[in-house]
């Protein structure tokens, strides 16, 4: 089996870890009522999607 000759640095484990870091979701509005709504999702306000109702919305 393989061992490594020399010990990583800290610097190049956190290089290795740079894109481990968790990232934030991206809201849009909701044309229809203005509510932060995720990309690509119906709105839970309204439930509107892409220029119609997919989503009956108890009120």
């Amino acid at each position: 089996m393989a061992v490594p000759k020399r010990k990583h640095s800290n610097s190049r484990s956190g290089m290795r870890r740079s894109h481990d870091a968790l990232k934030r979701k991206q809201l849009q509005s909701c044309p229809k009522c203005g509510n932060a709504t995720p990309s690509h999702v119906a709105c839970s306000n309204c439930g509107h999607y892409m220029g119609r109702t997919v989503v009956e919305v108890e009120d």
